[in-house]
């Protein structure tokens, strides 16, 4: 009897992720970095006897089974990753989602929460669980579920690290680590399909501006990931404000984001600041730190995590 046969539960964590550079362009085929950070998702799979699946996180919960899987819009990725599995699994299961993060905030709550439960369904079905058959299989969901997604957030939950990424053909490599980063919330999101539906509106008679635009920010990517590679911060943080001037561009930049973005450049500890993520709200990306801006907006605690998705047996 192998490990993977052997168990009573199993347990996976997969780390939340923030984007370094290469928002929107990266879906353009551009470059793009991004990184695992040290807030994690983690869920725990009790097999049963019968085919029934019970589901608690904080978000909601839901009973069905393998057969018949409820509808819940806040388990969407959940049920979705279920629903792929569910012809594979030899009986139904416990499901518990736990998060050290709100998925409010842009930490890339829905693709750790897909790369750990594919992992764990996975092992489940005694099927491959190396980085590159969960990046797969998550990918698939994500798609499925939202229709579109370049997947470095995903790529960064599953690998782990600071990692370079180009959606096709897919490239994943891995970048040395960063300095201390802090990562701000504005106090407000809006979705990355309606934040790329607008871009996509604005686009209409300047698509020649809006690829030239997509180069540039790939050009600034490239020299990102040189400027890392040579640990040259003082680069790299000239070069994310390159890239917040493109996002503004972009049009996804707004009063509150440039408000943030300015206040941290004003402190000389700060070398570069940018939005992070697709804009229109979220998080603003600092390399250093501004005490003075965390009594206005929250700050949230993130270091680069080394470890990507681990799957235990118990």
């Amino acid at each position: 009897m192998t490990q993977a046969d052997n168990w009573n539960e199993i347990r996976v964590s997969a780390p939340g992720s923030i984007m370094l550079m290469g928002e929107h362009a990266v879906l353009f085929g551009e470059r793009a970095i991004a990184c695992a950070v040290d807030r994690y998702m983690r869920v725990r799979i009790v097999r049963r006897n019968d085919r029934e699946v019970w589901v608690r996180s904080a978000l909601a919960n839901a009973h069905g089974t393998l057969d018949s899987l409820p509808q819940e819009p806040q388990l969407s990725f959940v049920l979705a990753t279920i629903e792929r599995y569910a012809d594979r699994l030899p009986a139904g299961f416990e499901l518990e989602v736990a998060s050290e993060f709100s998925h409010t905030v842009g930490l890339g709550s829905s693709a750790a929460v897909t790369a750990a439960l594919v992992a764990a369904l996975q092992a489940y079905s005694a099927s491959d669980t190396a980085p590159e058959a969960v990046f797969d299989a998550a990918l698939g969901v994500i798609h499925a579920v939202q229709g579109r997604g370049s997947g470095t957030d995903l790529a960064a939950s599953v690998y782990g690290g600071l990692i370079s990424y180009t959606v096709s053909p897919r490239r994943i490599d891995r970048l040395p680590g960063l300095p201390a980063i802090s990562l701000y919330y504005s106090g407000y999101k809006t979705r990355t399909p309606e934040v790329l539906a607008r871009v996509e509106a604005a686009a209409k008679g300047y698509e020649g501006l809006h690829r030239g635009l997509y180069r540039l920010m790939g050009a600034t990517c490239e020299q990102a990931e040189d400027a890392i590679s040579r640990q040259d911060w003082a680069a790299l943080g000239r070069l994310m404000n390159v890239y917040q001037g493109l996002m503004d561009a972009l049009g996804v930049n707004d009063a509150t984001l440039a408000q943030m973005v300015y206040r941290l450049r004003q402190n000389p500890q700060v070398l570069g600041s940018k939005i992070s993520g697709s804009g229109l709200g979220d998080c603003v990306l600092a390399l250093g730190a501004d005490v003075t801006l965390a009594n206005d907006y929250e700050r949230i605690p993130v270091a680069v995590s080394p470890e990507g998705v681990s799957v235990e047996y118990h």
